[in-house]
């Protein structure tokens, strides 16, 4: 058996790296004083840097959550390491050959973090190699009509899968991975009839994190054979997990730390074509909806403290791009920099937009971003029918709290007179609504615990009190409020709840039974009670790979922490079916009526809009006929389900 690493190499290797480097690939570190450096702390959610490093010392220490520690400790607690794991990552960081006091080599590393990663950069080799082979055609067509060329693919280590079942996996086994090695990677799957290659016949992005690693891969599938969704990512591993990983974010941290702005778009091309055109701070999710988990990546990456940075957020201007657009707005206040919205004039994602009026359209597109307030409070009026004066307040009413919640209270008068312009009212009932939504804000806050506890808890705090000794004026006093408990999901007990309820339930509870086809418009549907909303939509980021032995868990994971305890509530509450045998009529029926609902819903705002739409708009009028003809059809086909 090999040994442990010679405590030279261990003491030499700690004196050559500086920790400062190493923690500036996950933070943004500023001056802070003679010797000492500061950032947003990566343990903990914070507002202002409590996190320092002195790099002549080679230790870091935050003053709001207590971590502290050396090189080998940070790398350690970030990258989720053995002590011995961490040291070989330093080393191969700088290149430094390390020696074993006992036996002749490395200790076994099966199974652990290390090789998951090697096996992961294997494979992108891999798949690197093949994108040039003869069966990689249709790939490199794939990549070729979306103006990406031989360079682009390189710079970006794209690849190709073969449509083989097992190429991948006999490639690894001669580099010297077992096959539970690269299941654990996810980089094989596991069927009744053996291990086969998860990715085949797909073109490959490697997903790496800010260190420039790969832990993962997106694949886009190519073939009309291919049963699988059309895009197929790396499953939860060790080393790879999807709420906490932005892809590009290894290309474009410098820029962002470097501008304080970060532009987040919603695909791996749509990256490549911002990056292309010169929008160098774009960035996207793998797989999973923007969540508060990227907000604290971005954060510590920006530097985000000072208000002065932009996030600037792309979204289609379909139904799904605009319910992403809400979701992102839900955790808008997490920024301390300015959100904006940017979406192109055709509806065109910036990879389209590329491609049909070149790179400077997409940077035009960024320079003609609108602020995250205006966008939605402009999405929210289109809801209501302005033409009436029930409409007008409804809208009013709706939209108040919105410039409400404006953090700069600078800005919310100029806001407040565009509210007035765009609902139609006076002024002066602006001012009053956004002043009763300031005032029941203020009460809510009151009513919780604190700014803190609006943020989302983070864990007990360790923060030394103001004046403490060994605390920075300048931070003291960071302390996060600590929870009273579990946070606590009263639903309402009216007819349009409980219907989003029981629909929530059963998509948890059996969604085999209601169906891929329902339930991918059950997800897709309006719901009025934001707690469920947002299970909803966590259930919508999973729906492509629906139930199974993972499905609660994959919920879990894409929800914010402090609700999980509400899936567990709706995992385990029982159904008011009477037997086993009416589950499945149940299930369905209580999905479909909530799909219904939504039908219903837009087949009012429909003929709200014919009805305000004039003689001389008979193609707008057409257009809104075949809609509500399609929501017709699509009625009757539920009720005859």
């Amino acid at each position: 058996m090999a040994g442990r690493i010679r405590q030279a190499d261990v003491e030499e290797l700690k004196q050559r790296v500086n920790i400062a480097d190493v923690i500036g690939d996950y933070v943004t570190l500023k001056s802070a004083g003679v010797g000492s450096m500061k950032g947003l702390c990566p343990f903990h959610d914070e507002r202002s840097p409590s996190f320092h490093v002195r790099p002549t010392v080679g230790y870091f220490h935050c003053f709001g959550c207590g971590e502290s520690g050396d090189v080998y400790t940070f790398v350690q607690k970030m990258d989720h390491l053995s002590f011995t794991e961490s040291i070989e990552r330093l080393a191969q960081r700088i290149n430094f050959e390390l020696h074993y006091v006992e036996g002749s080599g490395k200790p076994n590393e099966s199974g652990n973090r290390s090789r998951i990663l090697a096996a992961n950069t294997a494979a992108a080799e891999f798949f690197v190699a093949q994108l040039a082979t003869p069966g990689a055609a249709e790939g490199r067509k794939f990549l070729g009509e979306r103006g990406f060329d031989k360079a682009a693919a390189e710079h970006f280590g794209i690849g190709y899968a073969p449509k083989a079942w097992n190429e991948l996996r006999d490639h690894l086994k001669t580099k010297g991975f077992t096959e539970e090695e690269q299941l654990q990677a996810g980089l094989l799957s596991q069927g009744d009839k053996g291990v086969y290659d998860r990715f085949r016949g797909r073109v490959i992005w490697p997903i790496r994190d800010v260190t420039g690693q790969t832990i993962g891969f997106g694949a886009r599938k190519l073939f009309d054979d291919d049963q699988g969704p059309k895009y197929l990512n790396t499953p939860e591993t060790p080393v790879y997990h999807k709420q906490q990983v932005l892809y590009g974010l290894d290309l474009a941290k410098r820029d962002v730390s470097k501008t304080r702005r970060i532009v987040v778009v919603e695909g791996y091309t749509d990256v490549m074509a911002a990056h292309l055109s010169g929008v160098t701070t774009a960035v996207a999710t793998c797989g999973t909806s923007f969540g508060v988990e990227h907000i604290k990546l971005i954060r510590r990456i920006m530097g985000d403290d000072s208000g002065l940075g932009e996030v600037i957020f792309t979204f289609d201007p379909d139904a799904a791009g605009q319910k992403a657009a809400m979701r992102a707005f839900a955790e808008e206040q997490r920024f301390a920099a300015q959100t904006f919205v940017a979406v192109a004039p055709e509806g065109l994602d910036p990879c389209d937009l590329r491609l049909a009026h070149g790179e400077q359209a997409v940077r035009d597109l960024m320079d003609a971003k609108v602020p995250m307030f205006e966008f939605v409070i402009r999405q929210m009026l289109k809801n209501y029918n302005l033409d009436t004066v029930e409409g007008r307040v409804a809208a009013l009413r709706e939209a108040a709290p919105v410039v409400a919640d404006i953090r700069d209270s600078a800005l919310r008068p100029g806001y407040t007179r565009e509210l007035a312009r765009l609902t139609g009212v006076d002024v002066s009932e602006a001012q009053v609504a956004v002043s009763n939504a300031v005032k029941a804000s203020r009460s809510k806050g009151m009513q919780t615990t604190s700014e803190g506890a609006r943020q989302g808890y983070a864990g007990p705090s360790t923060a030394r009190p103001a004046g403490a000794p060994g605390a920075p004026a300048d931070i003291a006093g960071e302390a996060v409020a600590e929870p009273e408990g579990p946070r606590v999901f009263e639903l309402k007990n009216d007819p349009s709840t409980r219907l989003e309820r029981d629909a929530m339930m059963a998509l948890i509870q059996y969604p085999e039974l209601v169906g891929l086809e329902l339930a991918a418009d059950a997800v897709q549907s309006a719901i009025m009670d934001a707690n469920l909303a947002t299970v909803r939509d966590a259930i919508g980021a999973n729906v492509n790979e629906l139930g199974g032995e993972t499905w609660l868990d994959r919920i879990q994971n894409d929800l914010p922490h402090d609700f999980k305890p509400l899936v567990t509530q709706l995992a385990v509450a029982p159904l008011p079916q009477k037997n086993a045998e009416q589950t499945q009529s149940y299930c369905r029926g209580v999905v479909i009526s909530l799909i219904e609902r939504d039908l219903v819903r837009r087949k009012s705002e429909l003929v709200g809009r014919l009805q305000r739409t004039s003689v001389d708009q008979g193609e707008v009028s057409r257009e809104i006929q075949r809609e509500l003809l399609e929501l017709e059809t699509k009625r009757r086909s539920l009720r005859e389900d």
